[in-house]
C-alpha cells in the first residue's frame, strides 16, 4: 500500500477517494432523480432531501480532501504512449472533475439556504450554517445551476469512464489498471 502516487500508479488513498466518491455521486444522481419524482409534501421524499444534503456536505468535504491529497501524493505520469491531445483532454477532464464535485454541492447548499425554513445538518449530527439568506429567485438560480451541473457531470464522468475503457480494451494501456484497487502498472 502506497501512501503517496508512483510515476506509474495512483496511491491507495488516492483510489480510496476515487471509488467512495464514484460511488457517493451515484447515489446521489438516483436520490436526486427519485426526489424529483415524488411530491413536495411526501414523507419520503424530505427523508430523500434530508440524507441527499447530508451525502453533499460528505461529498463536497471528501472533494477538498481529495484535492488537497493529490497536491501532497501527486498523480501518476501518464502513460508514456499516449498522444499530447489525450493528455491534455485527461488534464482538462479532471480539473472539470474536480470543479463540478465543489460546485455542484456548493450550488445545493446554497439553494438549501436560500429555500428557508429547512434543517441543514450533516446525518443528525451537527447543524450546517446557512450560505445566504431566504430569497425565491436565489434558490431557483441555485437549483438551476446545481441541476445543471449535475449533467454536466454526469456527461463529463461518462467520458472520462469510456476513455479509461478505451485506453483498457484498444490501446491495451495501464490507465485504467492503475486507478482499480490493487491495480498496478
Amino acid at each position: 500500500m502506497t501512501l503517496k502516487s508512483t510515476d506509474d500508479n495512483w496511491s491507495s488513498v488516492s483510489k480510496f477517494f476515487h471509488w467512495l466518491i464514484v460511488l457517493l455521486i451515484l447515489g446521489q444522481g438516483t436520490f436526486g432523480l427519485l426526489m424529483g419524482e415524488l411530491a413536495a409534501d411526501n414523507t419520503q421524499r424530505m427523508q430523500l432531501v434530508g440524507l441527499h444534503k447530508s451525502i453533499g456536505f460528505l461529498i463536497l468535504s471528501l472533494a477538498v480532501l481529495r484535492l488537497l491529497w493529490r497536491l501532497y501524493a501527486g498523480a501518476p505520469q501518464p502513460v508514456p504512449e499516449t498522444p499530447r491531445w489525450q493528455r491534455v483532454a485527461a488534464g482538462a477532464s479532471h480539473g472539470l472533475l474536480y470543479l463540478l464535485l465543489l460546485l455542484i454541492p456548493i450550488s445545493g447548499w446554497v439553494m438549501s439556504s436560500a429555500a428557508g425554513g429547512f434543517n441543514q445538518s450533516f446525518f443528525g449530527l451537527f447543524d450546517v450554517p446557512s450560505l445566504v439568506a431566504q430569497d425565491q429567485a436565489r434558490r431557483e438560480g441555485a437549483g438551476q445551476a446545481h441541476e445543471t451541473l449535475f449533467w454536466i457531470l454526469v456527461f463529463v464522468a461518462a467520458m472520462h469512464a469510456a476513455a479509461a475503457f478505451y485506453h483498457h480494451l484498444f490501446q491495451g494501456d495501464a490507465t485504467l489498471r492503475r486507478m482499480l484497487p490493487g491495480g498496478r502498472r
